[in-house]
């Protein structure tokens, strides 16, 4: 088909989309030659997001919505069969129908084991074919998990576009994507772009092969510091909105648990945040265990003072001009998913001890915006709040203050008082709560949720030298509640 063809076909598409639905075997009578209604459909798919176009059951085109991206979720139980059969098909090719035993499944769980001890040493790992395989039967069920959470709190604050253009960087094989995939409705445009480099590529390829016709898919595979997020998007580089007058920026870039990989994680960071359209998001994953948790942060901490990004979520800065110190070990959970096929498999073939079960979905996140906008669009006033910064000045004290709950609860000890992690983006030493005598005008500190903003009424504030942290004591004096 030659590019006259094309610009015809569209040309007719943006004249009669606000019309009445797209007809493949209609619309071929006003282009040259009459090229067959499967040419033009293929075309119309083809250009989808740049037309602003949806396919529905019938085999017509109609104007996408033109709104906040409206998901319906209620939680993820468990990591879905079709994806889950993928990688079983990929599995067996690489292995045969016994893949999980003999050679090829003592191959497979030394690579796991290695992969693990690799990333807990902070050490390179060698992404090829079976790391890949690796990482799809022991992360990507989880990684779906954690990605579908947080996408879904995304569209519920509504920071999402229903025709939405996404930048997975190190997108691997692929739990971001296939999250994203499922949680979009039918007339939603998905315009996903992914950055990896390695054979993970591959699996993420395969994975996307049945993507319905209002996805449109590219996998560049580049490093995420030699990719270009300015370069051009595909099709014309409007926004979808079929005018060609929309933005030129990602509505959605996305860095999955890849910040420990790279050699300048801020720097690297900071270059996609500039990518953004103006009512873009940037989400940084890292799993939830200490060395990355807190790497996170940092890199969040870098980004956010030293240019125009502001932190949305979790980790508000409240105070102006404040900016956050201290570990901030912070992380968010959400249940167990039910045990994958693949994984109790490959698990039992290697003595059934539960090494090769991957089911947490536990995970520390971050939220980036550059229009200035916070979850929680709340300034403090010093006539009532005291700042964390300042709390070396009121240790012994009984204060208030806002603060975000950043942690479920910490208690080590079954029968010890619940522990949760505060801040406020001003402290510079961590605090933490502590709920020492329970009652109904302190249980919202105990029922909120991660990232809750809570106010604290005559809280007691107290060093903690074992810790070198701040304690803020909870009594029966204390009053906690959800800030609105």
């Amino acid at each position: 088909m030659n590019q006259d063809t094309r610009r015809q076909i569209r040309e007719n598409a943006q004249y009669l989309r606000n019309v009445r639905p797209l007809d493949p075997e209609e619309l071929q009578e006003y282009v040259e030659g009459q090229p067959h209604p499967a040419v033009v459909r293929q075309v119309l798919r083809e250009e989808a997001f740049d037309l602003g176009l949806v396919e529905r059951e019938d085999g017509t085109f109609v104007p996408a919505p033109e709104k906040r991206l409206s998901v319906d979720f209620h939680g993820v139980e468990r990591f879905p069969d079709r994806y889950e059969q993928a990688v079983l098909d990929l599995l067996t090719e690489w292995g045969g129908l016994e893949w999980d035993s003999g050679e090829s499944g003592d191959q497979l769980r030394e690579r796991i084991r290695d992969i693990k001890e690799r990333y807990l040493r902070g050490q390179a790992v060698e992404y090829d074919e079976l790391t890949a395989l690796g990482y799809a039967v022991y992360h990507l069920p989880d990684y779906y998990a954690v990605a579908k959470y947080v996408l879904a709190a995304l569209a519920a604050d509504g920071l999402l576009p229903s025709q939405l253009r996404v930048l997975d960087v190190g997108a691997g094989v692929g739990g971001p994507a296939l999250a994203l995939r499922d949680l979009l409705p039918d007339d939603a445009l998905l315009d996903y772009h992914a950055v990896e480099p390695s054979a993970a590529a591959d699996v993420l390829e395969h994975l996307l092969e049945d993507s319905g016709g209002n996805v449109r898919w590219e996998i560049h595979r580049e490093t995420a510091e030699a990719f270009d997020p300015a370069s051009p998007f595909g099709g014309d580089g409007s926004g979808g909105t079929g005018d060609g007058d929309g933005d030129t920026g990602y509505d959605l870039v996305v860095f999955s648990n890849v910040l420990s990989e790279l050699d300048d994680a801020a720097a690297t960071l900071y270059r996609y945040v500039e990518a953004l359209a103006d009512d873009g998001t940037l989400l940084a994953l890292a799993p939830a265990d200490r060395n990355t948790a807190i790497q996170l942060r940092t890199v969040e901490r870098e980004v956010a003072d030293g240019g125009p990004a502001t932190v949305y979520a979790p980790t508000v800065r409240l105070w102006p001009h404040q900016s956050p110190d201290g570990e901030s070990w912070s992380f968010d959970r959400k249940p167990d998913i039910a045990v994958p096929t693949m994984q109790k498999r490959l698990d039992d073939a290697g003595g059934g001890t539960g090494e090769f079960v991957n089911t947490d979905v536990q995970f520390a996140y971050s939220v980036l915006r550059t229009d200035g906008k916070r979850k929680h669009d709340v300034t403090p006033d010093r006539g009532i709040h005291a700042p964390m910064a300042d709390a070396e000045n009121y240790v012994t004290d009984r204060v208030n203050f806002l603060g975000v709950k950043l942690s479920h609860d910490l208690a080590e000890r079954e029968g010890a008082n619940p522990l949760f992690l505060l801040g406020d983006g001003s402290q510079k030493v961590d605090h933490f709560a502590v709920l020492t005598e329970p009652s109904i005008l302190n249980e919202d500190l105990r029922t909120a949720d991660y990232g809750d903003l809570l106010s604290f009424e005559n809280a007691l504030v107290l060093w903690n030298d074992d810790e070198e942290a701040y304690n803020v004591v909870v009594d029966g004096e204390t009053v906690v509640d959800r800030a609105r």
